[in-house]
């Protein structure tokens, strides 16, 4: 079973910062076929607050083990408030799929 995506969400004057790392191998092809075994990599990754959709991103293979990804959104827009859960997904080549949640602090 894969470890949680940690997150780490903060509200600043109206704005939400997130930061986020995903632990995954992110074998590219390349990687792979040198390690003998099989590709994969997060190829689409999601983060909804409230229900809304705040981030969605499609990757390839071309990340770091375990990446990290840091986005904004307008909280105003949405109605996001300390407290607020983030939930992020993601699912990779395999369908592998993972989700984690983190507290707007």
């Amino acid at each position: 079973m894969a470890k949680k995506t940690r997150i780490k969400a903060k509200l600043k004057k109206g704005i939400v910062t997130v930061k986020a790392m995903a632990n995954h191998v992110m074998l590219s092809h390349q990687e792979a076929k040198r390690a003998k075994k099989e590709a994969n990599w997060i190829n689409y990754m999601t983060a909804k607050v409230n229900g809304k959709l705040v981030y969605e991103v499609s990757t390839s293979q071309f990340l770091s083990k375990n990446p990290y990804v840091k986005f904004k959104f307008n909280a105003e827009a949405i109605g996001a408030k300390k407290g607020d859960k983030v939930e992020i997904t993601w699912v990779d080549m395999k369908g592998t799929t993972q989700t984690s949640t983190g507290k707007i602090k």
